[in-house]
């Protein structure tokens, strides 16, 4: 899918395909230099970090290993509504280990900080947050976060992970949509 596929539903690219894969091995470089000679665990947040883990993982020269945490604080709608469901949990024990938590966007902030304290609560060595968007106007509470692709202004994004209606989810890039999509001015 492309931004020829989606027709008059797409408002605007906000970031391209090519600048998305130049910040994940940017990324990838500092997540390497900084982990150097430890055991990574990466955890990828469903469904939304899913193309992100993927080429994350990819463009990392450290070996890791994956696991996958889905939590859900949107339902249908395009606001978080602050109450964080466990849909799946790790399947990887994590105590003592160095866990990067690897997620597609931080938008209010609460669904993080609460998987954050979650993990924590688990005794690992240690936990990071590596983020391919976030929305610095959005935020709610505060949270460290160690590696950052985007900041972007507080609008609903699709692509590259991020749906509106588990729709979009598969676009190489990162937009906007069009304002009659989700019943918007």
């Amino acid at each position: 899918m492309d931004a020829a596929d989606m027709g008059k539903d797409l408002a605007k690219v906000l970031i391209p395909e090519d600048e998305l894969q130049a910040k994940i091995r940017e990324l990838a470089g500092r997540i390497d230099e900084d982990y150097e000679g430890r055991d990574l665990l990466i955890v990828g947040v469903l469904k939304g970090a899913v193309m992100a883990m993927a080429d994350l993982a990819r463009a990392l020269h450290l070996p890791v290993q994956m696991d996958w945490m889905a939590v859900s604080s949107y339902g249908a709608g395009t606001k978080s509504s602050g109450v964080v469901r466990v849909l799946k949990d790790l399947d990887t024990d994590i105590a003592g280990r160095h866990v990067l938590i690897v997620e597609d966007i931080i938008d209010s902030g609460l669904t993080l900080s609460w998987l954050l304290q979650n993990l924590k609560s688990r005794d690992p060595a240690s936990v990071e947050i590596c983020t391919v968007l976030r929305k610095p106007d959005a935020i709610k509470v505060p949270i460290d976060v160690k590696y950052v692709g985007f900041d972007i202004p507080n609008e609903f994004v699709i692509g590259y992970g991020l749906d509106y209606a588990e729709k979009y989810r598969n676009l190489p890039f990162i937009g906007t949509l069009a304002p009659h999509v989700y019943g918007g001015n």
